[in-house]
């Protein structure tokens, strides 16, 4: 479970209007229980916490910009999977999977959080959007398959639409929310949540295919054809399994739990600090990343620096295992447990259930 030893008047009855709502997130479940209930929903949390940090701490506008270094970073991440391609050619399929759980898994996953980071155009800047765009595509290659431009796309909603159930594609669909609900089908989930979550934004609120998704689509073709002419289907099947291993049942993937899901009452989100963040370009600063989408990660740490009253007393991750642990052992977790918001105070009065919320 989160930290929850530090405590402030951000969690009390004394808490300013914008951070009521912060505070204020339920979870899917209740939301479906509670569907005739009179939600309302204005704009996500963050706007407000970013108005208020920036009026005490105009300083940190100085922090926004781009770092082009990650250029160079994800480079040699794609190099040393395409190396690794070629030195595994004749490898037994027992060493195929366990390098790519335990090598490509993490590498893959550092791309795609590197997609994420760029996706913002925390890259190059959003005058050069189509260079941001390149450079996602480039990152996507040991993925293989192509999800860097969808990606984006649909990631700019849930930044807009936090907790929001049918805008904000993250949030698991009902059905998710009712059939994963033991320790073992919790599992199952999470094995197949690379697909659960590629999928889900072309159910929940499908867009128009782009004509960079079609270029991204066609350079992994490409990519992916090189690598079983030049060296085989087992380096093919060396990155696929990265990615469907690395995205789900793993150490790293604790990352898409702990985000915003309700580990501490109504918390909209938490972050993690923790060693893991270097694999994974800051993604555990999240409080601080959906304060400030367009400050790179390089210098998200910077940000708590500067504002400690508003993150240092906030629950947050020291482990994501232990948050996958919790995630499939707890029986108030699991997809229903991901946070929405927001529920009319008279209608959380009203509600006989209300006693559930934290």
């Amino acid at each position: 479970m989160a930290e929850t030893a530090a405590k402030t008047a951000l969690t009390s009855g004394n808490v300013k209007q914008p951070f009521k709502w912060f505070h204020n997130f339920l979870t899917l479940d209740f939301k479906v229980g509670c569907d005739n209930d009179d939600w309302l929903y204005t704009e996500e949390p963050h706007t407000c916490r970013r108005k208020e940090i920036l009026l005490k701490h105009p300083e940190i506008k100085q922090l926004m910009g781009y770092d082009y270094r990650i250029a160079y970073i994800v480079s040699v991440e794609v190099i040393a999977q395409i190396l690794v391609c070629w030195m595994i050619q004749d490898a037994s399929w027992p060493v195929i999977f366990i390098l790519a759980y335990c090598l490509g898994g993490t590498l893959n996953h550092s791309l795609g959080s590197a997609i994420h980071e760029i996706g913002h155009n925390l890259a190059f800047g959003h005058g050069r959007g189509w260079l941001n765009r390149l450079l996602s595509v480039w990152c996507n290659l040991p993925i293989a398959v192509p999800m860097a431009i969808s990606y984006k796309k649909y990631h700019a909603d849930h930044h807009r639409y936090l907790g929001e159930e049918f805008q904000d594609v993250d949030i698991p669909t009902r059905l998710e929310a009712w059939l994963f609900r033991h320790p073992l089908t919790k599992m199952v989930w999470l094995f197949f949540h690379p697909l659960f979550h590629a999928l889900r934004p072309f159910y929940k609120s499908p867009k128009p295919i782009t004509g960079w998704e079609a270029i991204n689509a066609a350079c992994q073709l490409v990519f992916d054809y090189f690598i079983l002419r030049a060296f085989g289907v087992k380096p093919l099947v060396y990155l696929v399994a990265g990615t469907m291993l690395g995205l789900g049942l793993h150490p790293l993937a604790g990352h898409f739990i702990s985000e915003h899901y309700l580990f501490s009452g109504g918390q909209a989100t938490h972050s993690y600090y923790g060693p893991l963040n270097f694999i994974l370009f800051n993604v555990g600063y999240h409080n601080e990343h959906h304060d400030f989408p367009y400050i790179p990660y390089t210098r998200l740490p910077d940000v708590r620096r500067l504002a400690p009253e508003y993150y240092d007393n906030l629950p947050y991750h020291s482990s994501w295992v232990k948050v996958i642990w919790d995630f499939i052992f707890d029986k108030n977790m699991g997809p229903h447990a991901h946070g929405v918001g927001y529920l009319k105070d008279e209608a959380i009065e009203r509600n006989p259930n209300k006693d559930k919320i934290q």
